[in-house]
């Protein structure tokens, strides 16, 4: 039985969204952040060194980081669907978004997180820190115009992995500012399987 050890509030939400679009069993183990910290519970380095979420288990196999997961999911039980032909120009863009979510777009927003609680003394960065934001956010817009989904009309694995970038936007109060983003969240938001995935795994404050 696939396990997917879930930390609240977090990136592993996504992770319960795929298996529910999928079809596929699994069990939750759920974990509580510090209350005071705000970091994953110890427990979780039993599971993997580095004590992070998401991570799954699966017959023996231990799988981290919200690409892979998603990446592992698909190939091994998604018969086919969620993401394209691996001979279609379409996979290496696809390829591309599941890495860019993590890589390239949450950073500058990590950083905006980070740097807002120095106050005054983080005031020089905040231009730079915008530019980026602006920048990437950007193209993540431009890439939706016209269309549902980031890769045309159907959902994917690529959709599913993108979709913190929005919510913490939209948490920051930027959303708006991103017309297509924001219909795209939307839409995400409104998939059952979505909602599924959100009364199991429990409160989500970026689900709102």
């Amino acid at each position: 039985m696939l396990v997917v050890h879930h930390l609240n509030e977090s990136r592993s939400q996504r992770i319960l969204w795929l298996l529910e679009e999928l079809g596929v069993p699994y069990d939750i183990r759920f974990h509580q952040r510090n209350a005071e910290t705000r970091l994953a519970p110890p427990e979780l380095i039993d599971i993997h060194p580095l004590g992070k979420s998401p991570v799954i288990t699966d017959n023996g196999r231990v799988v981290h980081e919200s690409g892979a997961i998603i990446d592992y999911v698909i190939r091994r039980h998604g018969d086919g669907r969620l993401a394209p032909d691996p001979a279609s120009p379409d996979y290496d863009v696809y390829q591309q978004w599941l890495h860019y979510a993590e890589g390239s777009a949450m950073l500058p927003l990590m950083l905006f997180m980070y740097v807002a609680r120095l106050g005054e003394a983080g005031a020089p960065l905040h231009p730079r820190i915008e530019s980026e934001i602006a920048n990437h956010m950007s193209f993540v817009e431009g890439a939706l115009e016209g269309r549902d989904y980031l890769l045309g009309a159907n959902l994917s694995g690529a959709d599913i992995q993108m979709s913190f970038v929005p919510e913490v936007l939209k948490a920051f109060g930027k959303l708006a500012a991103y017309p297509n983003m924001a219909a795209w969240i939307e839409r995400l938001h409104a998939r059952p399987a979505w909602k599924a995935a959100l009364d199991k795994g429990g409160p989500y404050a970026l689900g709102r």
